[in-house]
């Protein structure tokens, strides 16, 4: 099983990264559900899946409810380049079910906690 990397993206415009070994918080979850940042060690947190890629690097895309790959055909959207107006591509996108296959999870700060996320990675990185 490999490790998930979250990235977090903050109300300021910058994003935090952290590295979690144990993903069985994250395995059944969908883009779009809200998890609580104490179970990676961000208390007073809460966060929102707002999408992620798998060990392949296909990302992951809403509206696809499986946990695994799958190919679409898109005009536009997320992993999808538009080709011109009304031209439909076929691309592979992974599903929005998080699940061992997955290796980078990203999530958006709705609630902070009492450390901003600053100090929080300044202190992990130094120590």
């Amino acid at each position: 099983m490999v490790d998930l990397k979250i990235v977090i993206g903050n109300k300021d415009g910058k994003s935090y990264q952290k590295l979690v070994e144990d993903k069985s918080h994250f395995i059944e979850r969908k883009i779009g559900d809200k998890i609580n940042g104490e179970l990676f060690g961000l208390t007073g947190y809460e966060f929102l899946i707002t999408g992620g890629s798998d060990n392949c690097g296909f990302p992951m895309r809403s509206g696809i409810d499986i946990a695994g790959k799958k190919k679409i055909l898109a005009k536009g959207g997320v992993g999808v380049k538009s080709k011109g107006k009304g031209i439909f591509i076929r691309k592979t996108v992974s599903g929005s079910i998080i699940n061992d296959q997955t290796t980078q999870v990203n999530l958006k700060v709705l609630t902070e906690g009492k450390k901003k996320l600053g100090e929080i990675f300044k202190n992990e990185s130094t120590g």
